[in-house]
């Protein structure tokens, strides 16, 4: 059921079955490979797709439609789809070419909103740049969060992590993140959180179902530890309810920026897979922001500033690093989208 003279991989779905591939999800490869030869039994999805505006690999198309799927065969919305999602057959066409057709509403409409994907694993990164700061600074958080979606990684102060043996965070919590390691060893330091809040276009409530479900449609169906992770973060969330603002993220930041830090704690702005949806011209605002902010920092008062995002080719994700006073800038390491891994770059702690 191949599109005659044309290759899967020449569409947006089939490009991105590549790296989905490429990131060790062949399950979710080979879904959005029949689903680029079924598109056209999907008229408003497929027109949708087609009729993007901007870059619809920055924008996530194929996660979203992925996860409308993914949506659908939690429902059991369509017992064929189900059943291949539980590997009971593996006539992907037949099952994928059905639901595109029977739910092509459905998964338009779905895709139309911004991906919640929330991915508790990047709190690993997160946190190995934190304690980074930490050993610098010597002092304890005040965490700010640009697109934060139910909050999750608000609360990483309360995981715990394995970094190939070596343990950071809260040893008996019941989220435990312990991505592949590479490289030196890390920097071990207290991930000491005093404050923490965020801030997202549309914040996600860890004690809705509907929000569970959408979170869990997000996660990829061949990946069950990265569900079950996201499982317990949603849990610890319920009962450590994470403080996320619904706002714009510039206006929200320069809020934040401008009110009083205490002394004695440093001021951390983190964002992980948020500036890929955001204009030029806000990247640039929040960029030029942080760095007026950083040069009236203190070393009573510093400031920090963690990325987690693709570079601009998309060639890699990289784990940044900025800190105030100082004004120095690290590229601390190289890391899987989705957090499974990390190659750490910084071979020495840095000096202040």
């Amino acid at each position: 059921m191949h599109m005659i003279g044309r290759r899967v991989n020449d569409g947006e779905l089939g490009r991105q079955a590549v790296v989905a591939r490429e990131l060790g999800s062949p399950f979710v490869a080979a879904v959005l490979e029949a689903a680029q030869r079924q598109l056209g039994r999907a008229p408003m999805t497929a027109a949708l797709i087609a009729r993007w505006s901007g870059d619809p690999s920055a924008a996530a198309l194929a996660m979203r439609f992925n996860a409308a799927l993914h949506a659908l065969a939690r429902r059991d919305a369509a017992p064929e789809l189900s059943a291949l999602y539980q590997r009971r057959h593996d006539d992907y066409d037949g099952a994928i070419g059905a639901v595109l057709a029977a739910e092509d509403d459905f998964i338009a409409e779905w895709m139309c909103d911004t991906p919640q994907t929330n991915e508790v694993g990047r709190a690993a990164a997160i946190g190995a740049a934190l304690m980074v700061t930490r050993r610098n600074t010597g002092l304890p958080f005040e965490l700010l969060e640009l697109g934060s979606s139910c909050g999750l990684n608000l609360n990483l102060a309360r995981y715990a992590y394995d970094f190939d043996g070596t343990a950071a965070g809260i040893a008996d919590s019941p989220v435990r993140i312990a991505p592949a390691w590479h490289g030196s060893p890390p920097i071990l330091a207290p991930i000491e959180v005093v404050a923490a809040r965020g801030v997202d276009l549309n914040p996600l409530d860890a004690g809705d179902e509907v929000t569970r479900e959408r979170l869990l449609s997000y996660v990829w169906a061949d990946q069950p530890q990265r569900a079950g992770r996201l499982e317990q973060a949603l849990a610890l969330a319920r009962l450590h309810p994470p403080r996320v603002d619904q706002g714009n993220a510039v206006a929200w930041l320069a809020e934040r920026l401008d009110a009083p830090q205490q002394a004695g704690l440093c001021r951390a702005v983190f964002h992980s897979m948020v500036l890929q949806y955001l204009g030029e011209e806000d990247r640039q605002a929040i960029a030029a922001m942080i760095r007026r902010t950083g040069a009236r920092a203190t070393t009573e008062r510093p400031l920090a500033w963690i990325g987690f995002e693709w570079t601009p080719t998309r060639s890699e994700v990289q784990l940044t690093l900025s800190c105030w006073p100082t004004g120095e800038t690290y590229v601390l390491a190289k890391c899987h989208a989705y957090g499974d891994w990390i190659d750490w770059q910084l071979t020495l702690p840095p000096t202040s």
